[in-house]
């Protein structure tokens, strides 16, 4: 069987859905996180981070959880 051919430049999404070869294991995105200096923005950059290299089905529950932490920092804003 032929290794899977990996793009030499695919946008992120792209680089999540090839697997290494071999293995069958998603190529890790490589994405560098800024701190932004809000410890609770942070703490969900955070959470994004930890998803490099896990496989996309396992994404949808962090990004439900990382959207929700968002959203609660951001009415706690709008309550000050």
């Amino acid at each position: 069987m032929p290794e899977p051919e990996i793009p030499t430049d695919p946008a992120p999404s792209a680089l999540s859905a090839v697997p290494l070869p071999g293995t069958g294991e998603p190529l890790p995105l490589g994405v560098d996180l800024a701190p932004t200096g809000h410890p609770a923005v942070d703490a969900g950059l955070a959470r994004l981070e930890a998803l490099d290299g896990v496989p996309t089905d396992a994404h949808v529950a962090v990004y439900e959880d990382v959207h929700q932490r968002l959203a609660d920092t951001l009415a706690a804003l709008d309550r000050d």
